[in-house]
């Protein structure tokens, strides 16, 4: 089974949690991995951490995992994910 890891920073932990519900993941665990799961793909919050970027800058670093049925259910779920995750500044 084809898989990917992707790692989103400054986007809170929730709202990735909140995203893969979103997508029609069924939450499976509470503690890490936190793991959502369809028939088609299998979405896990790794881990967070704060990230330094200067000693008054910080931002959380989450790092996530796809895995799906095959390539392409892979390809659309994560385009679907980015999707949600796009940040649009102004």
């Amino acid at each position: 089974m084809p898989q990917q890891e992707l790692e989103f920073r400054g986007i809170n932990r929730k709202h990735l949690e909140m995203y893969f519900a979103e997508l029609g993941g069924k939450q499976i665990t509470n503690l890490y991995p936190i793991t959502y799961q369809t028939d088609d793909w299998i979405g896990e919050i790794l881990s967070e951490e704060e990230l330094t970027i200067t000693s008054t800058f910080k931002v959380n670093r989450v790092y996530i995992r796809f895995t799906a049925n095959d390539g392409e259910a892979l390809k659309e779920i994560i385009k679907k994910f980015r999707v949600k995750t796009t940040r649009i500044g102004g």
